[in-house]
Parts: structure tokens; C-alpha cells; sequence
């Protein structure tokens, strides 16, 4: 039972990246905003590398075992996508001015901030002039696109919380790496529901809590697929069969790639300028890499 505290806890720290988020919007200055860009692109490079030199290799070994070497490589593959797949169809299922994978432009989030002599406060109704979306200032439109984005985050974060779960159940080591990564792709979808919920009432408050909640979704998903596949497949002391291990690797490595590729490097590019989202990505693989030779 150590390892599944410990994979929980990790879990849990990965979701609170949402809270960061809303402590960001409230309080950083728009200069600072750069760090996400090279936040995101750190996280994108350390998911990709884990996921194509880690996860999907493990997952090959394990299927190999119950399959066979030809069997287990199809088996892999194909749950590869399988993860794609499954999170391509979340992503399409969530109205794209509130799905947390598309990019808001910056203006949006200048209200919180105000002047750089002046605490945030919101401003009258008036249209704002966005780059991608656009969002009117009305209290109520306001409110309701935060709520809505707080919901799309939820349902984004419970295949995010198996991840995290899963890979720290069964490598605590990857299981840290993976957390962080979870947790600073979180800090802008912690930005996204904030700043509207804010902008429309006016309540800190309300607007922080929204956030941790949506990204407490984490841990909810984690125990509910854990309490799932230990009804189903799992044996004694939580262990799961050999194949099933791979299979969920396997799955949990075509998660995080789709999450790299199509949120994270956008999200990175959209906050920062010139290299900075390469330069994330190369030094979150450069890290990652190195992490893995020390403690191999």
C-alpha cells in the first residue's frame, strides 16, 4: 500500500497545478507570463521523452511476456492509439471556447492584472478584443464560460489523473517526473478558469476555489479507474497481470503524447516568444534524460 499513497499524493500534487494557475493570474505582472511558455514547454519535453524512452518500451516488455515478441508489439501499438484515441474524443467533445486545449488570447487575461499601480479589479461590460476567441464582458457570459471551462478542465484531468496514478503505482520514480510535468501543464488551465470567474464577480474566492477543483478532478479519476480495474483485472495486494500493466502503459504513453503535442506546445508558443518553447522542450528532455541515467 506505499506505493499506492505515494502515487496518490503525487497525483494530488499534480492537480494543484491548477491552483498555482489562478495565484498567477492574480497576481503576476503580463511580463512574467513568459515562464509558462517555458513551463509547458519543459513539461511537453519531459512527457515525450518518458513516454517514447520509458512508458512504451516498458509496455512492450510486459505485452511481450503474455504475447509473445511479434503478438506484444501489435498489442502495444495498437493500445498506443488506443490512448490517442481516447483523448482525441474527450478533446472533441468539449466546445472549443471552453476546452481548455485551445489558446485565449493574452488580452483576455489583462483584467485580472490591471495596472501595474493598481490591483485588479473588472472592468465594465464592453467587448474585448481577442486573437482567437471571442468572449464578451457581460457578467453572465463571463461567468458561465468559466464554469464551463472549469467543467472541460474536470474531464480533461481524469485521464491526466490516471496517468499520473498509474505510472507512480507501478515506477514512483517516473511517478515524480510525471507529476511535475501534470502539474505544470495545470498552471494555465488554472489561468483559464480563473480569469473569467473573476472578471464576472469580482470574488478571488470563487474563482480560486473553482480552480483547485477542477483540478482535484485528478485524483477522483485516478481512484475511480484504480477501484475499476482492481474490480476487473486486479489480483491480491492491487497487483495487476502482466498484460494489463502493458496495456495500461502503453495507453498512459499515447495520453501524454497527444497531451504534449497538442496542448502543451501550443499553450507554450501562445505564452512565450522567439525559442522559448524549444528551448523548454529540449532542457525538459535534456533533464529527464539525465534524471533516468542517475538512478539507472
Amino acid at each position: 500500500m506505499g506505493n499506492f499513497w505515494l502515487a496518490f499524493g503525487l497525483t494530488v500534487f499534480a492537480g494543484m497545478g491548477t491552483a498555482v494557475g489562478a495565484v498567477i493570474a492574480f497576481f503576476a505582472k503580463r511580463t512574467n507570463y513568459r515562464f509558462l511558455s517555458l513551463g509547458t514547454g519543459f513539461a511537453a519535453g519531459v512527457m515525450l521523452y518518458i513516454s517514447f524512452m520509458e512508458i512504451l518500451p516498458e509496455g512492450a516488455e510486459a505485452l511481450a511476456e503474455a504475447y509473445g515478441e511479434t503478438g506484444g508489439q501489435w498489442a502495444n501499438v495498437g493500445a498506443f492509439f488506443l490512448g490517442i484515441a481516447l483523448i482525441a474524443i474527450i478533446d472533441a467533445l468539449v466546445p472549443s471556447a471552453e476546452n481548455p486545449h485551445e489558446i485565449h488570447a493574452g488580452s483576455e487575461f489583462a483584467p485580472l492584472r490591471g495596472s501595474e499601480s493598481s490591483p485588479a479589479a473588472p472592468a465594465s461590460p464592453q467587448r474585448a478584443e481577442t486573437d482567437v476567441h471571442e468572449h464578451t464582458l457581460e457578467d453572465k457570459g463571463l461567468l458561465r464560460t468559466g464554469l464551463m471551462t472549469a467543467l472541460a478542465i474536470a474531464i480533461h484531468n481524469l485521464p491526466e489523473g490516471l496517468v499520473t496514478f498509474l505510472t507512480a503505482l507501478h515506477d514512483p520514480a517516473l511517478g515524480v517526473a510525471i507529476a511535475v510535468a501534470i502539474a505544470l501543464h495545470n498552471v494555465p488551465e488554472g489561468v483559464s478558469v480563473s480569469v473569467p470567474i473573476f472578471y464576472a464577480t469580482g470574488d478571488r474566492k470563487k474563482a480560486f476555489t473553482l480552480s483547485v477543483l477542477s483540478g482535484m478532478a485528478e485524483p477522483v479519476g485516478a481512484l475511480l479507474a484504480y477501484a475499476a480495474l482492481r474490480l476487473v483485472v486486479g489480483g491480491g495486494a492491487g497487483q495487476f497481470p502482466q498484460h494489463v500493466v502493458g496495456v495500461m502503459f502503453a495507453v498512459v504513453a499515447g495520453i501524454m503524447v497527444y497531451i504534449s503535442l497538442d496542448e502543451l506546445l501550443p499553450t507554450s508558443r501562445a505564452y512565450g516568444r522567439g525559442h522559448d518553447s524549444i528551448a523548454g522542450l529540449v532542457a525538459g528532455m535534456a533533464v529527464m534524460a539525465l534524471t533516468l541515467l542517475l538512478l539507472g
